[in-house]
């Protein structure tokens, strides 16, 4: 394995045009099964050890969908967010994850739904993805970098050095699925290139011509983004995990998990405020199965 390549992202990427729009594929690649709890956080000892799966019974546990996302740019080219789970989790799960990682997580998963398998599907091969966009690194959303060697990758640099230390596992991340010698820019929140958008406090616009910004929207881990696209009659918002479900974007209801709740609120406070300053836009949560249920194959 060579050296892993990491540059500061400073300045907008190549390949924006004036007042490009985009379009958007949302890509479900497999399911992962989770007790509701973990989802919205119920009260008391109880409640958490539920939400942790203690005492929770398969046929009482859902699906969630693991969200990719495939952005088409005029002139920047084909843009993914994030990558989904291995394609060894269709086969696999202890080649996926690891011997613990397969007895914790249960994946619902057919070759067919790896990332790659249904870009190719669309007529677009993996090397044509000149950019990933990864909300976060854990492990359901970083697991198939590795099929993107000539990409160049956009991480916050915070979620760059949180997934980088010790005991990352008990965190979400697997480092085998980013440990590539890959091109990777990190973005750093706190740096002078950083502007405000909308609600959001912190934004970066990716190619400099308004088609993709990316929010700062940390809580759910140290460095997690959402990325907010111009598609032609409107804007549409990846939250990422910054919210699971519709429930936690109309209530408020947190989590389990969190790597801190005070920026997760915050994050979720600024989402929120977008939504009534942006009704027209198209909100899409991280692992809500019934909003996927709903959504388009493209909008444009």
């Amino acid at each position: 394995m060579g050296e892993i390549y990491t540059q500061p992202l400073a300045g907008p990427l190549p390949g924006g045009s004036a007042g490009a729009s985009v379009t958007l594929r949302p890509l479900r690649c497999g399911e992962i099964q989770a007790p509701p709890g973990l989802l919205h956080r119920q009260d008391g000892l109880p409640g958490k050890a539920r939400g942790l799966g203690i005492g929770v019974a398969k046929d009482q546990r859902i699906w969630l969908p693991i969200p990719v996302y495939l952005v088409e740019h005029p002139t920047a080219g084909h843009v993914l967010i994030d990558t989904g789970a291995p394609a060894a989790a269709a086969h696999d799960l202890k080649s996926a994850f690891g011997r613990l990682g397969a007895a914790i997580f249960n994946v619902r998963m057919n070759s067919e739904d790896s990332v790659a398998a249904q870009l190719r599907e669309l007529g677009v091969e993996p090397r044509e993805i000149k950019t990933v966009v990864m909300t976060h690194l854990h492990l359901d959303h970083a697991g198939s970098i590795g099929e993107f060697p000539h990409s160049v990758f956009v991480v916050a640099k915070r979620e760059w050095e949180t997934a980088h230390a010790p005991r990352g596992f008990v965190r979400g991340y697997i480092r085998k699925q980013y440990e590539h010698a890959f091109d990777y820019r990190l973005l750093d929140y706190e740096a002078d290139a950083i502007n405000s958008f909308a609600a959001f406090g912190r934004a970066f616009d990716l190619f400099g011509d308004g088609s993709v910004t990316l929010v700062s929207t940390p809580g759910h881990s140290a460095g997690h983004q959402s990325i907010v696209l111009r598609l032609s009659g409107r804007e549409a918002l990846i939250c990422g995990d910054a919210a699971y479900t519709r429930r936690t974007l109309t209530d408020g209801s947190p989590p389990l998990l969190l790597d801190d709740e005070h920026n997760f609120r915050r994050s979720l406070r600024e989402i929120r405020s977008y939504m009534q300053i942006t009704p027209s836009a198209l909100v899409i949560p991280g692992h809500d199965a019934e909003v996927w249920s709903q959504l388009e194959p493209r909008y444009a």
